[in-house]
């Protein structure tokens, strides 16, 4: 039974993907409620009956005071005791039947389904942004409200069905059961409703913008609590622990002052409740007793209008709550949506198709890129790539090198120009496709919080063991990591490397990244400082490999150890975004330029920080 509810929404279904989901809330909720309308509409049904059966039952307790009070025990026996064995059938078994469908739909249907499925669609949506988009936030923060705002949709869901539906329904037929006893009893419950739903009115207003800056505050802490953790190193490194503490202490003091800012609504709100509340009692019941003091009303009137009336000031405060837990929960929805709901920036063209590789050759062509900016990146750059050369970028730090990859990468569209490969602009390609055929390995070299077979697999999942293992060999890893053991006590290609890596060296990171670029066999590579982190043991070995994985393929390498790409076909020399020099490394240093002075200034192969005079 569990398993029919809990399978009548599958989360992970197929849909249209966008790139733009609503920005306002709640056509955000209902982008993601679709699959749930014929659901939603069954909750809405048993909710109201279950209100009904409540109103009914009071009503009925009314009934059976007034037998109580006219009749003898016997003429109750003789004259009711079917429709009492009835509604004694009837409490014990239809009622917790509806009951129990009741809560099924909502809590094994809805509240497992909901949530899931925002959290897996917006995972899916953050996924699709471009690099530059999550370069400018804390990864903290986004996946705090990743994962803050799909309990939260899920909550507010719940409580339309559990509580204010049923408690739109149980008002309504309150206010029918005191009319039907007398007119004038639904006056005072009109009166109350008013100034009830004025208090909600107000909480709706000051408790949603409250709580979504309480959980926006919230979202702070975590993006620099995961900032310190991520850099550890350098905290400890510097001996900042302080400093860090206090940059946390700021975020944290502002969620107290926002969460206090947020609970003195709600005291408020109890406060003015329990007053209202008040005045429901005195005038409802009241009136009942004045009513039946004059023989208007009979003692089951007054029962029942007691019985509904302390049932309504319990239900008021859950209600209440149920409210406030709703706002505040779709305050936390609208912090969420601010991230989640962000047009993807970078998308394929329409129409795009997947890149069709041929011979490798590349060209930039009138390409510029500044970030937005006004100086940085580069400009009116022009460079062609014959397939299978290779070709070493040079420059000081700024001048164009990074930039130029991430153009390549399609990680940033460039401002201006075009980039091809193999005739075809990378523009109208797909992404995927394009990166596809790129393999990179960079000098932050950071891997996945995952096993080491799983990091290496990531260049081509469906390699065998096989060519994963003589992809190791090759970039000298193999040995190092069969010695390796995790603290849960898995080994070898089976341990798994920590958040980033950290279990491992920087050169044994980088040589995973070598693996894992050897693997995927992509025919134009890119090495941005990939021996960087090695010793020069190491490195001389590597140097080797890759200069076999380099045949037959186009690459770029960035270095600044001139001696790792003194044997390249061609070195571009970049500074402030333009080419100044290019030719084979002899012909650049016969040539005396910049290039030139990098080599004569550089201190055991690496670029000096001053140019050459």
């Amino acid at each position: 039974m569990f398993r029919f509810f809990e399978n009548l929404i599958d989360p992970y279904a197929p849909y249209p993907h966008t790139d733009q989901m609503p920005d306002k809330l709640w056509p955000f909720l209902m982008a993601y409620a679709r699959p749930f309308r014929k659901v939603f509409v069954f909750a809405t049904l048993t909710s109201i009956v279950v209100a009904a059966i409540e109103i009914w039952l009071i009503s009925y307790m009314g009934r059976l005071v007034n037998l109580l009070s006219s009749s003898t025990p016997a003429q109750i026996v003789s004259n009711h005791s079917l429709e009492l064995i009835g509604v004694a059938l009837f409490i014990l078994i239809l009622r917790p039947l509806l009951q129990g469908l009741d809560v099924l739909l909502l809590n094994n249907t809805v509240l497992p389904n909901f949530g899931t499925l925002i959290r897996w669609r917006s995972h899916a949506q953050v996924l699709r942004q471009s690099v530059g988009w999550f370069e400018n936030d804390f990864a903290g923060r986004i996946a705090n409200r990743i994962m803050q705002t799909p309990p939260a949709a899920g909550d507010a869901i719940f409580q339309i069905f559990d509580a204010l539906a049923f408690a739109l329904a149980y008002l309504v037929g309150a206010g029918i059961l005191l009319a039907n006893a007398d007119a004038r009893l639904a006056l005072p419950l009109i009166i109350w409703f008013v100034l009830y739903a004025a208090l909600v009115k107000w909480t709706h207003k000051t408790v949603g913008p409250a709580s979504k800056a309480s959980s926006d505050a919230r979202s702070r802490i975590t993006g620099r609590v995961v900032d310190s953790y991520t850099n550890i190193h350098s905290v400890k490194m510097f001996a900042h622990h302080d400093q860090e503490l206090s940059y946390a202490k700021e975020a944290i003091e502002q969620a107290r002052q926002t969460f206090s800012a947020e609970m003195r609504i709600f005291t408020k709100m109890d406060i003015m409740l329990t007053a209202i509340n008040g005045f429901l009692i005195v005038g409802v019941v009241g009136w009942a007793v004045w009513l039946w003091i004059q023989g208007a009303a009979n003692v089951g009137a007054v029962a029942a209008a007691t019985a509904l009336t302390l049932r309504l000031n319990a239900m008021t405060g859950w209600i209440m709550w149920a409210l406030s837990s709703f706002f505040r929960n779709l305050g936390v929805v609208a912090e969420g949506m601010e991230t989640i709901s962000q047009p993807i920036a970078l998308l394929d063209a329409p129409g795009a198709k997947p890149l069709q590789m041929k011979a490798g050759e590349v060209r930039f062509t009138n390409v510029t890129h500044h970030y937005g900016r006004e100086r940085g990146g580069i400009q009116a750059l022009n460079l062609t790539l014959k397939p299978g050369e290779k070709v070493g970028l040079v420059g000081r730090s700024g001048a164009g090198k990074s930039t130029l990859v991430k153009l390549l990468l399609r990680f940033y569209d460039s401002e201006g120009g075009s980039i091809e490969i193999d005739g075809q602009n990378i523009v109208q390609v797909t992404q995927e496709s394009l990166r596809r055929q790129i393999g990179m390995v960079s000098q932050d070299s950071s891997l996945l919080h995952r096993s080491i077979r799983d990091n290496i697999l990531y260049g081509r999942p469906e390699a065998t063991d096989e060519e994963l293992f003589a992809a190791a060999r090759q970039a000298q890893a193999d040995t190092f990591i069969r010695d390796l053991q995790d603290p849960a006590g898995n080994t070898g290609y089976d341990a798994e490397v920590g958040e980033r890596g950290v279990k491992l060296s920087g050169g044994q990171r980088q040589r995973i990244a070598l693996a894992r670029v050897i693997l995927k066999n992509a025919p134009i590579l890119v090495l941005d400082e990939a021996t960087s982190a090695l010793d020069s043991e190491v490195e001389a070995a590597i140097q080797e490999t890759l200069y076999d994985v380099m045949q037959e393929k186009t690459v770029i390498a960035i270095a600044h150890r001139l001696s790792t790409i003194a044997h390249m076909d061609r070195i571009v020399v970049l500074d402030e975004g333009r080419i100044v020099e290019e030719g084979s490394h002899e012909d650049l240093l016969a040539q005396g330029g910049l290039y030139a002075g990098f080599w004569a200034h550089q201190s055991g192969g690496f670029i000096g920080t001053e140019a050459a005079q």
